[in-house]
């Protein structure tokens, strides 16, 4: 069987190491006789892998001793919810719900504001959709509150292809970040954050998993109405198991994990990530034919949107793609055109291959 390379936006691909071991562990894992889909999430096998997981994420993100990481369901789409339901409390918001800001960078950024809304006041301080979603808002140009409850930003927009290189300063005010498309893909200053969260079908696992990284002293502002299996403290104070967990998406998360380290860890997935970013960018930057809209300041790493200048050979560039093994191209129906998002586990060769046929396509139809 030939495995073709996978440029999904999510659900994306897997290490094949990982893959492979997984296949190898499926009916029976370790001697036990079961696969970890059958296991108790209480029972001693299950223990470790959950344990070993949590230790190998803290090691890679040397994540401080005063975070809780949760390991939760429902996806970022999710959280958007639980997230304002478990900070927008807390004794400063006797009156009702304290507000809280919000940096609007595109799609993901827009959904995290509507659902937010429904709990609380938001307020947008400072939005690139004026501007096509293209570019970054000037920190200089965002105009927050030192009273919110947080700042939310999206630190990588999967749709529109912007990524924030820097974290922000917001002051004293705690900094969330929706990760879901970037994180572990380079080293990043956990205690610069009061909260980090995301879904893990990019560059950690299988959907239906959920990583919330929290600061411990925002475990009590969730507002009355936050149901207990998504309370903050509730779900830290019984080490992710209040409610049964998606086992086997934790099992196939730690397996990353541990792929991640043999890597070398995250500063050799930067290193990896920046050079197959700069070579798509570089063939985009070059083309006559085929474009990027992204502002350059802020261009992914992750997800490269990109567009023929003669949008009338976007079905024969995918379906010829499609032929060559270069698979799930397809931009986004919001936007159009073409998107390849190249996580952590496609390789160098996966994005060569993507640039040696936009340049054959290019040279029989420019």
């Amino acid at each position: 069987m030939s495995r073709v390379y996978n440029f999904s936006a999510g659900p994306a691909c897997l290490p094949e190491p990982v893959l492979r071991q997984a296949a190898e562990e499926m009916l029976d894992w370790h001697g036990s006789g079961m696969s970890v889909m059958e296991m108790s999430h209480r029972g001693p096998e299950f223990m470790s892998i959950h344990a070993e997981a949590l230790s190998l994420l803290r090691e890679l993100l040397a994540i401080p001793s005063n975070y809780r990481v949760l390991l939760m369901q429902g996806g970022a789409i999710a959280e958007n919810a639980i997230l304002p339901m478990n900070l927008l409390g807390g004794a400063k918001a006797v009156d009702g719900p304290r507000g809280a800001d919000y940096i609007d960078t595109g799609e993901w950024s827009l959904r995290s504001i509507q659902e937010a809304s429904r709990y609380g006041p938001i307020r947008v301080a400072a939005s690139s959709r004026g501007s096509g979603s293209i570019s970054i808002p000037a920190r200089a140009q965002w105009d927050l509150d030192p009273g919110a409850a947080y700042v939310h930003i999206c630190s990588n927009e999967t749709i529109g292809g912007v990524q924030f290189h820097h974290i922000p300063d917001v002051g004293e005010v705690p900094l969330v970040a929706d990760m879901s498309s970037d994180i572990l893909s380079r080293p990043v200053q956990v205690s610069r954050f009061g909260l980090i969260y995301g879904g893990a079908q990019k560059n950690i696992g299988p959907a239906g998993l959920t990583l919330v990284i929290v600061r411990e002293d925002l475990l009590d502002r969730a507002l009355p109405c936050t149901p207990s299996a998504f309370n903050y403290r509730i779900v830290a104070e019984h080490d992710s198991m209040y409610n049964t967990p998606p086992t086997y998406a934790i099992y196939i998360a730690g397996l990353v994990f541990r792929w991640i380290r043999d890597q070398g860890g995250l500063t050799a997935m930067e290193e990896r990530n920046r050079t197959k970013a700069a070579l798509l960018y570089e063939a985009l930057d070059r083309s006559a034919l085929f474009s990027s809209p992204v502002d350059p300041a802020c261009r992914s790493w992750m997800n490269i949107p990109f567009r023929l200048r003669d949008a009338r050979l976007d079905g024969a560039c995918l379906q010829g793609a499609q032929a060559a093994g270069l698979v799930q191209l397809k931009g986004h129906r919001l936007v159009g055109g073409m998107r390849a998002s190249i996580y952590n586990a496609m390789p160098v060769e996966g994005v060569q291959s993507l640039v040696a046929y936009m340049r054959d396509f290019e040279a029989r139809h420019g």
